[in-house]
């Protein structure tokens, strides 16, 4: 709203532009001397930021076609000798006035104010110019950065979980599948717009603990399965453990080796892409410790087993 201040303030001196400044000058000078005497930049200056709070006040002023003309007609009727009193006495006040003169009560005008703590940034001012001086529409909340860390299991199948941002909770639910290092996006739970815009979102990045058997494979889990000589030999049946579950029961051929991948469909990571499989890595275990009557066995074994050389290969491939 128009003022009797308008007489005693020269908004033209107060950014150091001439009277005919178009609007392309007066941005560039704002944006200028708001970088310099912003609070941000001056944390404690009471002095920067009245002069912060004198700057916009001008550019607010002359960067609105009505609200310049307005001010101009004020300040060219005070350079004539044209003064108001505020009213009472059966007087008309300075508002009666201009309120009539300009189409309403006391005209229209723009206030700025920056909020200490928390308040406009930079990017808050400048983002506002999309052209003509003109301020752009609501703008979004501050984006909140968070981080949390989930058990392997609770990875796995998902959660709803939690979260403590800036001294308020947040329940968050975490997708069936999230792995260790992924970022997801919680819409709406930043902090509030400045101006009656969309909500920030909270970026929240997950840590996922280590299990002490399963591992994850993209959508698969991994598991090693250690075997005895005679299973991974002869072949057998053989319990294999799953992530919360009973173990389930896995054939295990007749002459598997060490390294063998036996897949159990359908025992791996649920997602909305599908679920995998889990993976078990044979191990064939070597005995240690051998009975007198065990080591019999074996030797006798080793008498007729088959002649071949399991290196031949491996030989002939590192002569070339």
């Amino acid at each position: 709203m128009a003022s009797q201040d308008w007489l005693d303030k020269d908004f033209y001196q107060i950014l150091g532009v001439s009277k005919d400044a178009d609007e392309a000058e007066l941005k560039k000078v704002y944006r200028k001397l708001a970088r310099t005497y912003h609070p941000d930049s001056n944390p404690g200056d009471a002095k920067a930021e009245a002069r912060f709070k004198e700057i916009s006040e001008a550019y607010s002023v002359l960067s609105d076609r009505e609200q310049r003309s307005e001010y101009d007609q004020i300040r060219a009727m005070g350079a004539g000798g044209a003064r108001f009193t505020a009213g009472g006495g059966g007087g008309q006040g300075f508002e009666d006035i201009f309120g009539g003169m300009f189409g309403g009560a006391g005209g229209r005008g723009q206030q700025y104010s920056y909020r200490q703590g928390g308040g406009q940034s930079f990017e808050d001012i400048f983002g506002m110019f999309g052209g003509a001086g003109a301020p752009r529409g609501p703008q979004k909340g501050r984006d909140i950065q968070a981080s949390t860390t989930l058990d392997f299991e609770t990875a796995v199948t998902g959660k709803t979980v939690t979260l403590q941002a800036q001294s308020r909770s947040v329940k968050v639910k975490i997708p069936a599948g999230v792995s260790d290092g992924q970022k997801i996006k919680v819409r709406g739970k930043g902090d509030p717009s400045p101006n009656g815009g969309p909500a920030g979102d909270i970026l929240l990045t997950v840590s996922v603990r280590k299990h002490p058997v399963f591992e994850r494979d993209g959508q698969h889990l991994r598991v090693k399965l250690p075997v005895t000589f005679s299973e991974a030999t002869l072949g057998a049946t053989v319990e294999v453990p799953t992530l919360g579950g009973e173990p389930v029961r896995l054939k295990v051929p007749p002459g598997t080796p060490s390294g063998r991948i036996l897949r159990v469909k359908g025992r791996g990571v649920k997602t909305s892409k599908g679920t995998g499989d889990l993976l078990a890595e044979v191990q064939v275990v070597v005995p240690s410790h051998l009975s007198e009557e065990a080591r019999a066995a074996l030797e006798a074994f080793r008498e007729v087993e088959p002649k071949e050389n399991p290196r031949e290969d491996l030989l002939a491939r590192a002569r070339g």
